[in-house]
């Protein structure tokens, strides 16, 4: 970063190349790119065989048929609506729980420890426990994300708040804030970037989460696609199933990278 100075006007600060949108956006794609081009080379040189690899044309022939049949977009569909529905149940869960044991003492000392010894639980080893409890339907899905969900944001509050400047407390204390209105007026503010943090580690947790979540006797959606697509053989679909996780993941992450900024901006 330099500083270009001029007799009678103020310095201006260029900006590093590496900070302009056009480069980043760019310096992004390479690397999808290369593997592109590698994956397309290694088909065509017969490094790997059609049935290990199929060739980049052969996974979008089947997305375009799973198209044209009206399957992708309903599986698209409906794995997002679940992963919002989870995201959103989970994080508030989250939010609620961290803030209560960031700023109690006794309630960390009571719900800390289980809550660390459940966040260890493997996604799947809930799937056969829910499926007895709340069957087979859409319930059952969207608790296992909002559990995959909820851990994050949890950690991520309940440690921020710990760690929140006394003096900036006591000062909104100085102010007659108590309880609910120190909380909201100073305490949360100030670890707005960490909650942020912690939505996107727990919107990362809920894609991850839904493919266990589709174990569940499920019949649409990504994860049944590439359940499905393993029982059959179909490494086509298999590739097609995990790069449209890939791109919504990523897609869902900017969305809330944009918030990000906007929530700092107005908040913190």
């Amino acid at each position: 970063m330099t500083e270009t100075l001029t007799p009678g006007t103020a310095p201006t600060v260029r900006r590093p190349l590496t900070a302009r949108r056009s480069v980043r956006v760019t310096g992004g794609l390479l690397l999808p790119a290369l593997i592109l081009v590698v994956w397309q080379l290694s088909s065509s040189l017969g490094l790997v065989t059609a049935s290990q690899l199929p060739p980049p044309a052969s996974v979008w022939v089947a997305a375009v048929d799973l198209f044209e049949r009206g399957q992708l977009t309903l599986y698209v569909a409906i794995s997002t609506q679940r992963v919002l529905i989870g995201f959103a149940i989970g994080a508030a869960l989250g939010l609620a729980t961290g803030a209560l044991v960031g700023l109690s003492r006794a309630a960390d000392i009571f719900f800390a420890p289980t809550l660390g010894a459940i966040r260890a639980v493997p996604s799947l080893a809930w799937v056969p426990l829910l499926i007895i409890w709340l069957k087979i339907g859409e319930e059952s899905k969207i608790t296992l994300i909002a559990i995959g969900a909820f851990f994050p944001v949890y950690t991520t509050v309940a440690q921020a708040l710990r760690h929140v400047d006394r003096q900036l407390v006591e000062a909104g204390r100085a102010f007659g804030l108590r309880g609910v209105r120190l909380f909201g007026a100073v305490q949360l503010p100030a670890v707005i970037p960490s909650v942020i943090s912690g939505l996107r580690l727990a919107l990362a947790q809920a894609w991850l989460f839904l493919v266990a979540a589709e174990l569940i006797a499920a019949s649409m959606g990504l994860g049944f696609l590439l359940s499905d697509s393993g029982n059959n053989g179909r490494v086509d679909r298999i590739l097609l199933a995990i790069i449209l996780l890939a791109l919504l993941g990523k897609l869902t992450d900017a969305i809330l990278g944009v918030f990000e900024k906007y929530a700092i901006k107005k908040w913190a």
